[in-house]
């Protein structure tokens, strides 16, 4: 597996490439903006973009899917929940002073259990919502992208629309928690974690 991570948009989210070695196709995840970064980075491993997911619909993990869809065609993935999100994003991102196109709709809603896959990967959906109502959390191989729902020593906050704090924790504990405690945790702001550690020494969790 082709694993790459960049800092991107305003708030610097995290943005993940994960590309197959053998097919050199690929999936990226929140991104955020910065999307002629990001499609250098997939030139770079010379990838070809199948799949553009969403964790959850706000406008720091969204802001380049207009650019990466435009140029690559990718499908577009986010639940249900959140899509609602895509068509709000230029007034969101004016509402902090920043300037964003709206996203192109979804080509598919990722929904729990539903497994994306691309070349020699496959990546397991998760519902987690809390942070907000359609956040997703994608599961392979002792590795887990959870977005805005689980950070290193925090978790993510639930005081936007449509967040909620008991359903967040109820993602944490029924959705993550139950891995297995060497499974690395990718977080949509911060560095990476893992479950044990988690599970140890997280003030919101212990």
């Amino acid at each position: 597996m082709i694993l790459r991570s960049l800092a991107v948009g305003p708030i610097q989210a995290n943005c993940y490439i994960l590309g197959c070695e053998r097919t050199k196709s690929a999936a990226v995840i929140d991104p955020g903006g910065d999307d002629d970064s990001i499609l250098r980075k997939l030139a770079e491993d010379k990838l070809m973009l199948k799949y553009i997911i969403n964790t959850h619909g706000h406008f720091d993990h969204i802001g380049g899917n207009a650019g990466l869809k435009k140029a690559s065609g990718a499908e577009l993935v986010i639940h249900s929940a959140d899509e609602p999100f895509l068509a709000e994003l230029k007034g969101t991102a004016a509402s902090f002073g920043l300037s964003a196109e709206d996203s192109p709709p979804p080509d598919k809603s990722a929904d729990e259990g539903e497994v994306i896959s691309f070349g020699d990967i496959s990546l397991k959906v998760l519902h987690t919502p809390g942070h907000s109502p359609g956040g997703i959390s994608l599961l392979t191989d002792k590795m887990v992208f959870v977005g805005d729902t689980l950070f290193a020593g925090s978790i993510g906050r639930t005081d936007l629309p449509g967040g909620d704090f008991d359903t967040l924790i109820s993602s944490i504990k029924n959705k993550l928690l139950v891995l297995d405690e060497d499974t690395k945790v990718y977080t949509g702001h911060g560095p990476t974690t893992t479950i044990g550690q988690e599970k140890r020494a997280n003030p919101f969790l212990t």
